[in-house]
């Protein structure tokens, strides 16, 4: 199993990608396991949803190459990017507070990933950031629209753009990561959860669809759609094959 799914002690429910060998990489199971997990936080038990990785190197590396690279037409890519970003979109308008606890190393989709969460909160000393224009693509999940949404104009874009890693204090600063902690991952995130989760279940999710309400008001979800469209169409490009066989004759050789 790529996933673990745990209901905690505080309330909230704890998803966990269990691919550390991969670096966390999403596979078609960890997204089966995200949709399975979102449509278990929708239960009135549980309070908030946790989403992060096994071990201490990475939180998520992104999409799993060694699994994508079959996918080599627009059509192909974009049957893939399409029920990801559904995946994210179904999280971000979660009626429940939403957290990626960032326990390590994360770029590319992983970026995504944690963008469409409510709370980033990232341990010291990891750096992330969206890798995903050295590899002649954009964000494909929605997490660029996303970002966009929730990040202003210039430091998004800088952020997109450059195509670097950045270290998470840069990443503070920007306004991606809300919260650098140096003790232990669960222990971290239940004592930033801690006063959130006394919060009566109705009140939290009254709150949460102000912004639910303002993310369809300015038609998020075709925006989303815009930029997996955009990003199939680059996914078949020479640039991005050749990217992708490089990636993985260094994994074979690896």
């Amino acid at each position: 199993m790529s996933y673990t799914i745990e209901k905690q002690d505080m309330g909230y429910l704890l998803f966990t990608i269990t691919r550390s060998e991969k670096r966390n990489a999403i596979n078609y199971q960890v997204m089966e396991g995200l949709m399975e997990a979102i449509s278990m936080a929708e239960d009135p038990g549980v309070k908030a949803l946790v989403i992060t990785g096994e071990g201490d190197n990475a939180f998520c590396s992104g999409g799993d190459l060694t699994v994508f690279h079959q996918l080599e037409t627009k059509e192909e890519a974009y049957v893939m990017l399409s029920n990801m970003s559904k995946i994210l979109y179904s999280l971000l308008i979660l009626k429940k507070p939403t957290i990626a606890l960032i326990n390590g190393t994360t770029v590319g989709g992983g970026c995504e990933l944690a963008a469409a969460c409510d709370f980033r909160l990232a341990r010291e000393g990891i750096k992330a950031g969206f890798v995903q224009g050295k590899q002649a693509i954009t964000t494909g999940w929605g997490g660029g629209t996303i970002l966009a949404e929730k990040l202003p104009v210039g430091r998004s874009m800088k952020l997109l753009m450059e195509a670097e890693i950045h270290s998470v204090e840069f990443l503070q600063e920007v306004g991606y990561i809300d919260h650098i902690y140096s003790s232990s991952p669960i222990a971290a995130c239940e004592d930033y959860l801690e006063k959130l989760l006394t919060i009566d279940l109705k009140v939290l999710e009254s709150y949460k669809m102000m912004w639910i309400r303002k993310w369809e008001e300015s038609r998020l979800r075709e925006r989303i759609e815009e930029e997996v469209r955009n990003c199939s169409v680059l996914w078949e490009s020479e640039s991005h094959h050749k990217y992708v066989k490089s990636f993985i004759s260094k994994k074979t050789q690896d």
